[in-house]
């Protein structure tokens, strides 16, 4: 028995090729079902997967009219996965580009800067949890959100705790938008970012979760909300959000996700650390 399973794998003729050919094939299906699950597209794939079961069936039962209208329709997903798949190609071209090999190195700022960033961004959110007022908080990481700075009004100065509170006072002509943090400052506020489509979130959420959510689902940007009628903190990043968190959590969750990374070297020579 052991010969035959012997005999059976020589017969294969496997060289060292194959063995990387069916490694990068499989690294690759698996990074895929990692990018889709949890998003619309895995359902969306379970459908296609449906099609294609029936054009099977109805062809190995026979059934013409039917696998006629199966093969339509999958001739069709061909031109439509494109259009649907929009968001999932953006998300993966762009993890893409955040690779290793063209990895941009945005954190030039020191620990120090990030550290005192974030103290002042805890004092903020603590009185504006205290006072009730409505915030949206959005800290960039490696996507450049240039294209969404430029819907608000550009600051460019420290983010001081004084600040971020004032932007979203209830007068300010600011504080309906979101305020894009870049490194250790306020680069703009009273931004206007995309809203999810989700159509599964509860309907207690209001456009700043859904629009924190349309944000990280396109980008690996962190939104922190502050709900004005109940004051409930909450973090959206990945497409996901997690809410009724505390100062504790929500600051090992921000410094987790954003702290600066200690990597002394990048390919692009003008982006070396310091």
């Amino acid at each position: 028995m052991l010969e035959q399973f012997l005999s059976s794998i020589s017969q294969l003729r496997m060289g060292w090729r194959d063995i990387i050919d069916i490694v990068i094939v499989s690294y690759i299906i698996y990074r895929l079902i990692v990018l889709i699950r949890g998003t619309r597209a895995e359902q969306l794939i379970k459908g296609l997967v449906v099609l294609l079961m029936a054009m099977v069936f109805s062809n190995a039962l026979g059934l013409r009219t039917i696998s006629w209208i199966m093969q339509s329709l999958m001739t069709m997903s061909l031109v439509a996965i494109p259009i649907v798949f929009q968001p999932e190609l953006r998300r993966a071209l762009e993890s893409l580009g955040r690779g290793r090999i063209f990895q941009r190195n945005t954190y030039h700022y020191g620990e120090k800067e990030f550290f005192n960033m974030l103290d002042e961004m805890m004092k903020s959110i603590n009185v504006l949890v205290k006072k009730r007022l409505g915030a949206l908080i959005v800290m960039e990481r490696e996507t450049g959100l240039k294209e969404i700075i430029e819907t608000g009004i550009k600051i460019d100065g420290i983010a001081t705790a004084e600040l971020i509170v004032n932007i979203f006072m209830p007068r300010s002509p600011l504080h309906d938008g979101a305020v894009i943090i870049r490194e250790d400052k306020v680069a703009a506020a009273g931004c206007f970012l995309p809203l999810t489509e989700n159509p599964n979130l509860s309907k207690e959420l209001g456009t700043r979760h859904r629009a924190a959510l349309g944000l990280t689902e396109q980008s690996d940007a962190v939104a922190i909300v502050v709900s004005e009628e109940t004051g409930v903190i909450s973090l959206a990043h990945g497409g996901k959000l997690t809410r009724y968190l505390d100062e504790k959590t929500l600051r090992k969750l921000i410094q987790d996700l954003c702290a600066p990374k200690t990597e002394p070297f990048t390919i692009w020579p003008w982006r070396v650390a310091n």
